[in-house]
């Protein structure tokens, strides 16, 4: 299949090296992906602001640029659940459908579609804190709810479990919101700061060295709490541990 890579905005201007971690563990996969050059926001900002007209340039752009491509990834759970449910087309309604029903976020492509049981390369000694995403484990089930009585799961806990030497530490809250949630983090500074250092206290408290998840808008939100508070804890998207040792 031809796999499009779809880099949201802001993973392309703040955190580059997610983009190219993402890429190498594709390839690393034996699958044939294609970086459409011209694409760009997925349309997301608007909308949560509730401008959803607005984002009517960015669908078009989306659908022109990955119209060749089989299915869709991204790194980012907010963009492709975004995607998943917003993505329209009064010009292409078939291929906008289409692309919906065929865009994933890297975990979910990893686990439910080449379904990854070994990453034998992968070699990551820390002691690392999962940091479960609100969209991907609520809009895009990428693991189960702690509030539901039914089996427990989580994708990208089991990605992390194929690293050799990760130390997968236990969190008391692992799937609190950090906080970020957009444009929330601006109209609702105080109440979205505090939820962020919550979230950081969880994994300090259990000796995290890093903190991982799918969404880097989530790990920029713990980023800056730890920055401000001189904390040597990192943070790192999901596909740089997976490709670490390679």
């Amino acid at each position: 299949m031809n796999v499009g890579l779809f880099i949201p905005c802001y993973v392309d201007q703040f955190y580059p090296n997610v983009g190219i971690a993402t890429l190498r563990l594709l390839e690393s996969l034996d699958v044939k992906v294609i970086f459409p050059m011209e694409q760009t926001c997925c349309g997301q900002p608007m909308a949560n602001s509730g401008f959803q007209r607005l984002s009517a340039g960015c669908d078009k752009n989306f659908i022109q640029n990955f119209a060749d491509c089989d299915v869709v990834v991204g790194p980012s759970g907010s963009c492709v659940l975004h995607l998943k449910e917003h993505l329209h087309s009064s010009e292409q309604p078939e291929e906008a459908a289409r692309l919906r029903g065929n865009v994933y976020e890297l975990c979910e492509f990893l686990t439910d579609v080449l379904k990854v049981d070994a990453l034998p390369k992968a070699r990551f000694p820390h002691r690392v804190g999962l940091h479960t995403s609100c969209h991907g484990q609520r809009g895009l089930g990428l693991s189960s709810m702690s509030e539901l009585v039914a089996p427990k799961f989580s994708k990208p806990e089991h990605l992390l479990r194929l690293v050799d030497g990760l130390d997968l530490v236990p969190l008391t809250h692992p799937d609190e919101c950090c906080g970020f949630g957009g444009t929330f983090c601006v109209f609702e500074e105080a109440l979205s700061s505090k939820m962020g250092k919550d979230r950081v206290n969880d994994h300090l408290r259990h000796g995290a060295e890093v903190i991982t998840g799918g969404d880097m808008s989530c790990l920029m939100q713990l980023e800056g709490v730890l920055r401000r508070q001189k904390s040597s804890v990192r943070v790192m998207h999901i596909a740089e541990i997976l490709t670490s040792g390679n």
